[in-house]
């Protein structure tokens, strides 16, 4: 019997089959192949006990995509959560989370939450830089159900996973989604206007047939070490058309005289901001692959 993996707690997982939900470990052989079932995963079980559904993982099917942190497999949509106000905007975190998702072939799309605590409207700024670049921007109220709608229906046909820093409202919205507490809120701490992870496991709730989303904890902490420094700029979509115009092969689009993004960058085809974090994610990788091995 085929199915999917919808949670994964301390290495028992629930698996989704047409007709109900297993709990299952996995076959001894799968680790000592070191494959390791991931949420995400299509797999073939056997049933060991139909009357208490007990089953148990005997294969894993091929995976169109992997993540390692947090451990995640087949995912076609991230939803890159930030929040307007309290906690503020983490850009650098976002482009981080943009990159990834490029660097994965997965799609993302931005949702902007809280935008009725933004009485200066600065998200529109946020808006205009990303949606010039050409990636899908969502705002939304969640605590009042605002711009839901479009979300639900940016969602259908894929396995999405939600991703951004604690307290932004990823709980909420999917809370919204459901019109019903599938997930445990958490409270802004007031000391330090940063959230209270609550997501403790990775799991995937169905919202119709062929459509999931995935509360996920780990994701604040996102890893992109894998990426190589030198290839960072081919992640920054709004950069591919004006590599071409650099002088030099491997240009940085630090240094250098004569480049096609420095020159893109004062003619304001570049966004300014986005320019500046992608130097810093850049040294952060050189620095990092310094100590790989």
């Amino acid at each position: 019997m085929q199915g999917l993996i919808i949670e994964n707690i301390s290495n028992l997982y629930k698996i989704k089959t047409e007709n109900k939900i297993y709990e299952a470990n996995a076959r001894g052989k799968l680790k000592k192949d070191e494959i390791v079932p991931v949420v995400g995963d299509n797999v073939k079980i056997e049933i060991l006990d139909e009357e208490n559904n007990k089953a148990v993982i005997e294969k894993i099917l091929p995976r169109t995509t992997y993540i390692k942190r947090p451990k995640m497999s087949n995912i076609t949509q991230i939803i890159l959560v930030i929040s307007s106000k309290n906690p503020k905007p983490d850009l650098l975190l976002l482009d981080k989370q943009l990159i990834f998702a490029e660097y994965l072939g997965i799609t993302p799309i931005i949702v902007l939450n809280k935008t009725d605590l933004d009485k200066k409207k600065d998200f529109k700024e946020i808006e205009s830089v990303y949606e010039k670049i050409g990636y899908k921007v969502i705002k939304t109220v969640a605590k009042e159900e605002q711009g839901i709608q479009e979300l639900i229906q940016a969602l259908k046909n894929n396995i999405n996973a939600f991703s951004g820093n604690s307290g932004v409202g990823k709980s909420t919205l999917i809370n919204a989604i459901f019109k019903a507490n599938v997930t445990q809120e958490g409270d802004i701490s007031q000391r330090n206007q940063r959230g209270k992870n609550t997501t403790t496991s990775t799991k995937l709730y169905e919202i119709d047939e062929n459509t999931y989303i995935a509360d996920t904890p780990g994701f604040s902490t996102f890893d992109i070490s894998e990426i190589e420094y030198k290839n960072l700029d081919r992640y920054f979509k709004e950069f591919n058309k004006f590599i071409e115009s650099c002088e030099f092969v491997g240009c940085t689009h630090i240094k250098e005289e004569n480049c096609g993004i420095k020159q893109a960058l004062e003619n304001g085809e570049i966004n300014k901001s986005r320019y500046e974090r992608f130097c810093k994610i850049y040294d952060e990788l050189k620095e990092r692959d310094k100590y790989k091995y």
